[in-house]
């Protein structure tokens, strides 16, 4: 999700609620305690220099329960923050405290909610590190009229 986005839907809920992946809510009474620019460059495993950039923004709860944070008052948070950082319209990661550690999720709305989504990582030099591609796999039973030659290789 973009800034853009998030600014979007913001406009058209009363409430704002997060969603972890388990399908737990963040309290209610949560602050988002920072939104800030992130950039990292690096090299992958392939030797390719690469640039990434991100919004981040990090939810924290405390013990004040009777904190509600409004659509409205997160949109001015925003834009305080894009003006500030003359941030572009940059994909969102979200920081929340994990059991032991800050854990970084995507973010995607629905059903009137934003849920933060699982991040994995990844490859990014697959071709230059000599990781074997996957096969398709196919169930046999649906390989009807097929022969296999013992000869052939595909057995």
């Amino acid at each position: 999700m973009t800034l853009t986005e998030i600014k979007q839907y913001l406009k058209e809920q009363e409430s704002i609620s997060f969603t972890l992946p388990n399908g737990e809510k963040v309290p209610a009474h949560f602050h988002v305690t920072e939104i800030g620019k992130s950039s990292k460059s690096f090299i992958d495993c392939g030797g390719t220099l690469r640039q990434e950039k991100k919004v981040t923004f990090q939810l924290w709860n405390a013990n004040d329960y009777d904190h509600r944070l409004h659509p409205e008052k997160l949109i001015k948070i925003i834009e305080m923050a894009e003006d500030t950082f003359n941030l572009d319209d940059l994909d969102i990661e979200v920081e929340f405290q994990g059991e032991q550690t800050i854990e970084k999720f995507g973010l995607e709305f629905k059903t009137n909610s934003f849920y933060l989504t699982t991040k994995l990582t990844d490859c990014l030099a697959q071709d230059a590190c000599g990781i074997p591609q996957t096969k398709e796999k196919k169930q046999l039973s649906t390989l009807q009229n097929q022969s296999c030659d013992p000869n052939s290789g595909c057995c």
